[in-house]
């Protein structure tokens, strides 16, 4: 059979990465696909930059578009990043009958309906498999593997810079500032941190992961995301004494009143094998009726891991390059016209357990007028520790975990436990979940 022609717009580091693989690994991938792959044309905004791959049989471009273009490549890689350009390159691409392949989680969630209604109409595939959680098939695992259960939940850590800055600040006891500051300089973190430690990033990844897990449409928009920013040192350490570790969670249930989706930082105890993820590694625990808890674990980003999972869309691709359109798997798992719109629950809506810190007046009757008002909420404590006032405070941290309750209840507590004089500052509040 003749050799597939792919082009590749953006040949930086994931881009090099591909070529790499497929060059390294032909002989393998030939023996899956039957068929041998050519990457003819790749983009890239500055020709004469070094790379990372061989170039020498790759006409190079400045125009994306000119590949889209060309009659003869049958998929596309889009490894630019950005929603702009991005979506106008894959929008065409599909318009000319081209097979899509990108690692592009924010174009995904934000773009992903349109995107792949068009795919649907013109009968090509768009695969995302690179776009969360690198090298880890989880997208796969969704779609394909776990697809006779329902899935009641998914909590994962996927976003690496954060879970660095985290581990970083439980193993040395860093500050937050100190520790994104080498994040940058190791290239985890970009000049402006804000997407990875505001939990935007993870935030596009969840959405396509609920999407897959629930079968509704993709929605950023109602994503709840919380940064790390605020977490202390001191937070954590405190954590550890209790028994757990804070991660920076994505996490999307199923409930009767509607679909949770929620990113924020989290107290996980420290027994579960994903309290244990440390470093700039992802991963992802499901909860299926059948199978129950499974847990997915890799490199979340990199040159090579990422183009592990650009690679295997390319040859998923080819598979079914002469099957019917009505014969494939779906983009999403789920067949286009049962996609259910649930709803997608408000922060205030959920039921979680939380960490609280505040600090108070070191005089008797102030934990009374605290615990007080969370009983008029209906939260109960599950454990308290209150640490001896520094020498000179007239303040003293005190720690409570609480049992479940409703989010509306507990931002109303806090509220009221800020107005009271013997409190100082703002209540720390970390949620918590158990993962059981």
């Amino acid at each position: 059979m003749k050799a597939v022609k792919i082009g590749i717009l953006g040949l930086g580091t994931v881009g090099g990465g591909v070529v790499n693989v497929l060059n390294r690994n032909a002989g393998e991938i030939f023996r899956r696909t039957g068929r041998e792959i050519i990457v003819t044309h790749a983009s890239a905004r500055d020709l004469n930059r070094e790379r990372i791959c061989d170039t020498g049989d790759i006409k190079l471009t400045t125009n994306s578009f000119e590949i889209i273009h060309d009659p003869e490549i049958e998929i596309i890689l889009e490894l630019i990043g950005g929603v702009t350009l991005a979506k106008d390159l894959v929008l065409q691409a599909i318009e000319n009958g081209k097979h899509v392949v990108t690692a592009n989680k924010a174009l995904i969630a934000l773009h992903g309906n349109e995107i792949f209604a068009k795919a649907s109409e013109k009968g090509v595939m768009v695969l995302f498999e690179s776009a969360v959680a690198g090298g880890i098939p989880i997208i796969k695992a969704l779609r394909e593997g776990l697809s006779a259960n329902q899935i009641q939940w998914l909590a994962g850590i996927i976003n690496g810079t954060g879970n660095f800055i985290l581990t970083e600040m439980r193993d040395h006891g860093r500050d937050f500032a100190d520790v994104l500051v080498e994040a940058q300089a190791l290239g985890y973190a970009e000049a402006d941190p804000t997407f990875d430690v505001e939990g935007i990033d993870a935030g596009h990844k969840l959405a396509i992961l609920a999407s897959l897990a629930f079968g509704i449409p993709l929605q950023f928009d109602k994503v709840y995301t919380e940064g790390i920013t605020k977490i202390t040192r001191e937070d954590v350490e405190y954590a550890e004494q209790l028994g757990y570790r804070i991660k920076h969670l994505a996490i999307a249930r199923k409930t009767e009143q509607g679909i949770e989706l929620r990113v924020h930082p989290t107290l996980i105890p420290e027994r579960r094998l994903i309290a244990n993820v440390d470093g700039v590694m992802n991963a992802v625990l499901v909860q299926g009726d059948a199978v129950g808890p499974t847990l997915y674990y890799g490199a979340g980003a990199g040159s090579e891991p990422t183009a592990s999972a650009v690679v295997a869309d390319i040859v998923d691709v080819i598979r079914v390059l002469n099957s019917d359109p009505e014969h494939r798997v779906p983009h999403f798992a789920f067949q286009t016209d049962q996609i259910i719109d649930i709803p997608v629950l408000s922060s205030e809506q959920i039921h979680t357990a939380y960490y609280l810190r505040l600090n108070a007046e070191d005089k008797p009757g102030v934990l009374a007028e605290v615990t007080k008002i969370l009983a008029d909420h209906q939260i109960s404590i599950e454990a308290l520790i209150q640490k001896e006032p520094l020498e000179g405070e007239v303040t003293l941290p005190v720690i409570m975990l609480t049992q479940t309750t409703l989010e509306k209840e507990m931002n109303a507590a806090i509220t009221e436990i800020e107005t009271l004089s013997t409190i100082t500052g703002s209540v720390c509040r970390i949620r918590l979940e158990t993962l059981g």
